[in-house]
């Protein structure tokens, strides 16, 4: 992919992810600060390889995060209806 394909797709996560850290629930872990210090580390990689891998992990932690919000959720909606008879 040409430097510009990937710059575009490496911001596009990079604000996605940044949107994700406004809700994460854990105010000591520092979601964004983590994240953008990553991002900050994996600047200078040229190698196309070695940007495809990092752009994977920045995917991956998008997805956990997302995993994590949807299972906040459903524990919050268990917890509002009780089960019948318990």
């Amino acid at each position: 992919m040409s430097p510009n394909v990937n710059r575009v797709r490496v911001i596009a996560l990079y604000k996605e992810l940044h949107r994700l850290g406004r809700d994460y629930p854990d105010a000591s872990y520092d979601f964004n600060g983590r994240m953008r210090r990553m991002f900050e580390r994996n600047r200078h990689l040229t190698d196309p390889e070695d940007v495809e891998k990092a752009f994977k992990l920045g995917e991956y932690i998008k997805n956990e995060t997302l995993a994590l919000y949807s299972l906040r959720k459903y524990r919050a909606l268990k917890r509002m209806y009780p089960e019948e008879g318990a």
